[in-house]
């Protein structure tokens, strides 16, 4: 594992121009856009990368993009790897672990999640203040490797507090309404039951999804800090009768994509 690590840093070392980014951003569905506004662009399919995984999701182009955002230089993941496609939880995270070795000390992840939160409207942006991890499998298990992080990781503050404070200044600048919430990670591939929304929402969570705790539980292991944001793209629970579809969710992400786009981009200024 160490060997792929240092075998894909060294050569993205290679490929790149200019320095390494202290930053990575991974954009999950719908916001794969944000690369728009990033500056002197350098892309990179991760087909061409040594032991990189392919995304296979409509709506996840993948590529690695490095260039400037906020007047800083940055990584972005156009498209990340699931569990749901097959992939165990070290292929998904390996991307983290790779921007680690490259330097990198501060991710910012995003994604489309489903709300239970009564008081959560499709469009809204969720700032995820914690998280409930029901994946079948953790990444770290198996042998840890001192030089990656310790064997049994704090997770009392997965989300930067301070990143949080600072995103909540942004949006009041802004005019962004901003949501706070507890992200709850499913394997997935299925949209929840009403039962299983209500079950969520009872042990806590607020929006649920099908990615991004896996990337955080190996960002923060690697000693990063972390900032997350769930678009949330639809509504469930026993009294909402809508059907949810990959589509709309997708469209629901991308019509939030200017508030998601402003809060981030100035946060990674700050940051």
């Amino acid at each position: 594992m160490l060997n792929k690590i240092n075998e894909t840093a060294d050569f993205l070392r290679t490929r790149v121009n200019g320095e390494m980014p202290a930053t990575a951003i991974i954009l999950g569905t719908g916001l794969g856009s944000l690369v728009d506004y990033i500056d002197d662009k350098q892309y990179i399919p991760y087909k061409e990368i040594p032991n990189f995984p392919v995304s296979t999701v409509e709506g996840h182009s993948g590529n690695l993009i490095f260039g400037t955002l906020g007047g800083k230089r940055v990584i972005a993941m156009q498209g990340r790897f699931h569990y749901y496609e097959g992939y165990d939880m070290k292929q998904v995270t390996f991307p983290v672990r790779v921007f680690r070795a490259l330097g990198v000390d501060t991710l910012f992840v995003s994604n489309a999640a489903g709300g239970m939160n009564k008081e959560f409207k499709v469009g809204d942006v969720m700032v995820i203040t914690d998280h409930i991890n029901l994946f079948p499998e953790n990444p770290l298990r198996g042998k840890n490797y001192n030089d990656l992080g310790p064997r049994f990781p704090a997770m009392t503050e997965a989300y930067d507090h301070k990143l949080v404070e600072e995103a909540d200044r942004i949006g009041a600048e802004r005019g962004i309404r901003l949501m706070h919430g507890v992200y709850v990670g499913t394997p997935g591939p299925t949209f929840e039951t009403p039962a299983e929304y209500e079950y969520f929402r009872v042990i806590g969570g607020d929006a649920v999804g099908m990615s991004t705790v896996p990337e955080v539980i190996v960002a923060r292991h690697g000693g990063m800090r972390v900032f997350g944001i769930s678009v949330i793209t639809d509504l469930g629970g026993k009294d909402i009768k809508e059907v949810p579809t990959h589509e709309e969710v997708q469209l629901a992400a991308e019509k939030a994509q200017p508030n998601v786009v402003a809060l981030i981009t100035e946060l990674v200024k700050r940051s």
